[in-house]
């Protein structure tokens, strides 16, 4: 089995530390570090703390995601899409949630209202050209290879 990457993190909460829950996760439960509970109206958004804050080594990115669960069952999901970590950042991880339904929904200490996925990126050096290389798709994109969706 590979060996885990080390991270060093702080936890000012008294949640547990963002773990994976099964031998196949990609990701790892986040959960809000609150001292009361935040009702969110619906289309409301709102920044969530987690007291948990990481230091990531160079060429690592922390990728803060939707939970399924609560995207599919609670209308929730982050404003973002999806959140950057970046390796040079040292705040508290936090989460920018939005409430999609139409219902309102209270968000309680505790809660494992996101994950957070670990990954690798490079850096790039651009290189101008005046063309690029001919591929079978060319330009093809947005749905090209079934219906064409563009306004």
């Amino acid at each position: 089995m590979k060996t885990a990457m080390k991270v060093k993190i702080v936890n000012l909460s008294p949640h547990p530390l963002p773990q994976y829950k099964t031998e196949g996760s990609a990701g790892m439960d986040l959960c809000v570090h609150l001292e009361k509970d935040v009702v969110l109206a619906p289309l409301e958004r709102a920044l969530f703390p987690t007291g948990v804050y990481i230091s990531l080594p160079q060429g690592v990115e922390a990728q803060i995601r939707p939970r399924s669960g609560m995207s599919i069952r609670h209308g929730l999901t982050l404003v973002n899409a999806v959140g950057t970590i970046d390796s040079d950042y040292r705040g508290e991880v936090k989460i920018a949630l939005v409430n999609l339904s139409t219902e309102p929904v209270t968000i309680v200490d505790g809660d494992r209202v996101a994950q957070m996925v670990i990954a690798r990126y490079e850096r790039v050096q651009w290189e101008e050209t005046d063309s690029l290389d001919e591929t079978d798709r060319a330009e093809g994109g947005f749905g090209s290879t079934g219906r064409n969706q563009e306004v």
